[in-house]
């Protein structure tokens, strides 16, 4: 029987030359929102990025993988606002620092996944 938990992954494809600086915002801004909702929100939050330079199709940089301990949980509404405005009180440099971060990506996509029971 599948899990009642569900599991999505963010795909992010960053320009060219830019990663270091992507990861260095999403640590210091986006990462302690993710983790201020583990336990509450979300099962686990992780990451990746591709081991090698020329791993699969090259169409993604870094990912997050989330998972949420059920349906109900991944469609309750986000408290990330509400989470970012109490964790980063000079709310001008953080919405600054996030706008950047979305300025160095060339492409962002979710995917919901689906557990497929194979045994029957």
């Amino acid at each position: 029987m599948p899990s009642e938990e569900r599991t999505v992954w963010y795909f992010y494809k960053v320009r060219w030359g830019r990663q270091e600086e992507f990861l260095e915002l999403f640590r210091r801004n986006h990462y302690p929102v993710l983790k201020a909702q583990l336990g509450e929100r979300f099962s686990s939050v992780r990451t990746y990025e591709p081991r090698y330079h020329g791993d699969g199709r090259a169409d993604w940089t870094f990912a997050v993988s989330i998972t949420y301990p059920n349906q109900a949980a991944m469609l309750a509404p986000s408290k990330e606002a509400e989470i970012s405005r109490a964790m980063f009180p000079d709310q001008e440099t953080f919405k600054q620092e996030e706008q950047r971060r979305f300025e160095l990506l060339d492409a962002h996509w979710d995917v919901v996944l689906k557990e497929i029971e194979m045994e029957k």
